[in-house]
């Protein structure tokens, strides 16, 4: 059923010397109040008036008032985006337009080993464009993979690079880009704006799962040391474009599609609440991303062909990435990285087992609450939230994302995974060291909240 991105004012009548033909298209957004009352403002407050009762999901122009305070922002994301069934063999053309004549392509084993390649590495060839392909990267990846693949792009002479995987793929592919145009050693990029130079190599980014959205942010994660997982975040890693291709996606197992396309619902969900960057326009976008996630994902678990509904999730999984790229993840990250680089629990699988407990915990406070809530009128069914109140209403997102695993076939529980009782203590302490994340939370969380988040979840 539609639901418009944002809800447009009527139009006014046109005035005896404005054709229709030549009359301006109405504004998206009514007027700010500071503005003068003018005649189709009164008319779309009367008439808005009237309207409101309507049992309806709620339009993300709704849901933008929720940023109140929040009028300054910066929003960026990849510049150029291609969503198409057959997105993949437009690789040499786009390639070709950026005078790439040497491409490095960034994937795992499995990707290669699925055929994945093959439409891409047909497109760059035929555009006359060497094509190396990099098949090392592994799940939180650690240093030594990029190292590697920077070492071998210097030594062939590199000028573009393709991302063609999960997150961890493409993660790899933004620092081989940048280290191989700057000098500037890895371990100095770690935090936040930390790139020395605003030089890369041409960068297109081609997800196959519908789940990180990194395809859109410029974020990398990579494990160091053993165990920790650290961040690169800067705009210099945002690529050129993103592809999303539905038939790079219809031969994932379902384990994979349920757990990748909770991960985008989690990253849609915490940009939402995000406590210091949250804005409007992210807002929006995590509205959006959760209708379109909600809408397709137990339909792309039951028929994992459906092109469309393929389309819709890696849509919905761009547009949780580019909100959250601008209004970051908190806690249930926090609390799920230990999960991944100590036990080796794929991402969103380790999101979706910390995510209900999570909610629960942050909706004691009252503006979390209120939040949950807009988010449950927006994006679930009228009849499990029409005529509540806040508390309820957020009660009722937290329960559909209770019970939604266990509908897909994930584990809920830490046990599941291989994780003892004894584990929690090393869990919570090491989910403390998210200082970039924990901060973003709308509630403080203690390392005596994590312990106790980590046994509700065991």
């Amino acid at each position: 059923r539609p639901r418009p991105f944002f809800t447009p004012l009527p139009p006014p009548a046109p005035s005896p010397s404005t054709s229709p033909s030549t009359s301006a298209s109405p504004p998206l957004l009514a007027a700010p109040r500071s503005l003068p009352m003018t005649a189709v403002a009164r008319r779309w407050r009367i008439e808005g008036a009237l309207r409101r009762p309507r049992p309806r999901r709620l339009a993300a122009a709704s849901i933008a008032t929720a940023a109140a305070g929040s009028q300054s922002f910066q929003f960026q994301t990849t510049r150029s985006i291609l969503a198409e069934t057959g997105a993949t063999q437009k690789l040499g053309e786009l390639m070709s337009r950026m005078s790439c004549e040497k491409v490095l392509i960034v994937t795992d084993p499995g990707i290669e080993g699925a055929g994945l390649l093959s439409d891409g590495v047909k497109s760059l060839e035929s555009a006359g464009i060497a094509v190396t392909v990099f098949n090392k990267v592994v799940n939180d990846p650690p240093e030594s993979v990029v190292l590697d693949a920077v070492d071998e792009s210097k030594g062939i002479g590199i000028d573009g690079v393709v991302g063609l995987g999960g997150g961890s793929a493409m993660d790899v592919a933004k620092l081989v880009a940048y280290l191989c145009a700057a000098s500037q050693p890895l371990d100095t990029l770690y935090g936040v704006g930390n790139a020395t130079s605003s030089n890369r190599l041409p960068l297109i980014q081609v997800p196959t799962t519908a789940g990180t959205g990194s395809e859109v942010t410029p974020i990398s994660i990579l494990t160091t040391g053993e165990n920790e997982k650290k961040g690169v975040v800067d705009p210099v890693l945002l690529p050129d474009w993103a592809l999303l291709d539905p038939l790079l996606t219809v031969s994932l197992p379902k384990h994979t599609t349920a757990a990748t396309g909770i991960d985008a619902m989690v990253h849609a969900i915490e940009a939402f609440t995000s406590k210091i960057k949250k804005n409007q326009l992210s807002d929006a976008f995590a509205i959006l991303a959760l209708q379109k996630l909600c809408d397709n994902i137990h339909e792309v678990c039951k028929n994992p062909k459906n092109v469309d509904a393929r389309l819709a999730m890696l849509t919905g999984s761009m547009y949780a990435g580019m909100a959250f790229a601008n209004s970051p993840v908190a806690a249930v990250h926090a609390l799920a990285y230990p999960i991944g680089s100590h036990f080796h629990v794929p991402h969103g699988l380790s999101n979706s087992l910390m995510l209900p407990h999570v909610l629960r915990f942050n909706a004691e406070d009252s503006t979390a609450c209120a939040q949950y809530a807009q988010l449950a009128r927006a994006v679930l069914d009228q009849k499990r939230t029409f005529g509540l109140n806040d508390r309820e209403a957020s009660d009722e997102l937290v329960g559909y994302l209770t019970d939604l695993p266990a509908e897909l076939g994930l584990e809920s529980k830490l046990r599941e995974v291989g994780i003892s009782y004894e584990d929690i203590e090393l869990l919570a302490t090491e989910s403390m060291k998210q200082t970039r994340l924990l901060p973003n939370n709308p509630r403080m969380v203690t390392l005596q909240d994590a312990k106790a988040l980590y046994r509700l979840a065991y």
